[in-house]
């Protein structure tokens, strides 16, 4: 297949630290067939070539024909999602998709496990009856913390869809996207591959936006609405357009009273 895979796989396997045994587990892979394909007496098929380029962050030409040890660790963004991303995801007895949910307690550990079969599978998951969500899409609930996306309020659930195709990224759309320098982050966006990254801006103006390069991003979900356990109080719900127009009139016409008492 390559004379440079084996020699790879155990580069890319001692650069992150890791025994044999460690990224078995993560890639939910025999220990002694990994061992297999470091040594060269065996190849891989080609969906668990597709997981280690997957978990390694690299193309599947770069893992099979590049001596990346020469050429240092690849970082490739392969923003179309051909040949890069497998999204494990979590099923009931049927076989049928469940939506997995990733609470803000598990957010450090879903930037590590976000490939790992098992790890999916030890989240929290479910059905939702709701029409709107097809049945050929992959969706998943994030809790976010903080206040940079406020009127949505701390603690509320992000009900997302998978987005495989970044070139699909709308402009002023919010996207929750697990990035390898923050982790989990709720934004809106505005797509910039082009020049190779995306700017993510926080609805609450006293964040400023920010950019952040499409070889940090791992994973990109968009939001199609929200879960909160956070009833608004009298005085935060929206005025009406109406009510406004008229408190606009009844100021215009204080401000003309004032202004024919002081003529006098």
């Amino acid at each position: 297949m390559s004379h440079y895979l084996a020699q790879n796989i155990k580069y890319l396997r001692k650069e992150q630290g890791l025994t044999q045994e460690e990224l078995s587990n993560r890639l939910g892979i025999n220990r002694a067939a990994l061992g297999s394909y470091e040594e060269g007496r065996a190849e891989p098929k080609l969906a668990v070539l597709q997981l280690m380029a997957h978990y390694f962050r690299c193309s599947l030409d770069e893992l099979l024909h590049r001596e990346l040890e020469k050429g240092g660790k690849a970082m490739a963004a392969d923003a179309s999602g051909k040949s890069l991303r497998i999204l494990p995801v979590a099923v009931d007895s049927e076989e049928k998709e469940r939506i997995v949910l990733v609470p803000v307690k598990a957010a450090a550990g879903y930037l590590e496990g976000f490939s790992d079969v098992d790890y999916i599978r030890s989240l929290p998951s479910f059905t939702l009856p709701i029409q709107e969500l097809g049945k050929q899409r992959s969706y998943r609930l994030f809790q976010i913390k903080g206040d940079s996306m406020q009127p949505i309020p701390d603690g509320s659930y992000i009900i997302t869809e998978y987005v495989q195709d970044w070139h699909d990224i709308k402009d002023e759309q919010c996207y929750i996207l697990v990035t390898r320098d923050e982790g989990v982050v709720y934004k809106r966006v505005l797509n910039r591959l082009k020049q190779g990254e995306l700017i993510l801006k926080s609805d609450n103006p006293e964040y400023k936006p920010y950019s952040v390069d499409a070889e940090m991003i791992a994973e990109v979900w968009k939001a199609i609405g929200y879960i909160s356990l956070q009833l608004p109080e009298a005085g935060a719900m929206p005025l009406a357009p109406n009510t406004i127009l008229q408190a606009l009139m009844s100021l215009q016409q204080e401000v003309k009273d004032i202004n024919k008492k002081i003529s006098k």
